[in-house]
């Protein structure tokens, strides 16, 4: 990978924010912006994956609970593509119960985050797993 992780911020880190509540969409976006990112969002699966393989972002929040495609398919999806295999999608969901973090484990999800989820757990994720394959 290509992109620079370190003490100049996040400069330019394409980041994709999958959630269909638009107040989470737009304080992840606003949190991430702060520090640089480039952010796509989608309401859901079927938009995340046209924009995915468009845009191509470097690490890939997803809500769990969404409508049409959830957050366990779209992960799946993304992981059973050879071109985002090695993507980081980091699992969000307003419940904290040890079978739905078994379950985006099983999916191939490389992190779970319970929202409300703040903006130190958010940079850190993507420091942990973009940071280590930059």
């Amino acid at each position: 990978m290509n992109l620079n992780v370190s003490a100049n911020g996040l400069a330019g880190l394409k980041v994709m924010v999958i959630d269909d509540s638009k107040t989470i969409r737009r304080t992840a976006e606003t949190l991430l912006k702060k520090e640089g990112c480039d952010v796509m969002t989608a309401v859901d699966g079927f938009e995340a994956l046209a924009k995915i393989s468009d845009q191509k972002p470097a690490i890939i929040f997803v809500d769990i609970m969404m409508p049409r495609l959830d957050g366990y398919q779209t992960c799946a999806l993304i992981k059973n593509n050879p071109q985002f295999r090695n993507t980081p999608v980091i699992m969000l969901s307003s419940k904290d119960g040890l079978f739905d973090k078994a379950r985006g484990r099983i999916v191939g999800a490389e992190q779970y985050l319970t929202k409300p989820f703040t903006r130190d757990e958010l940079l850190g994720a993507i420091h942990r797993h973009v940071g280590a394959a930059a």
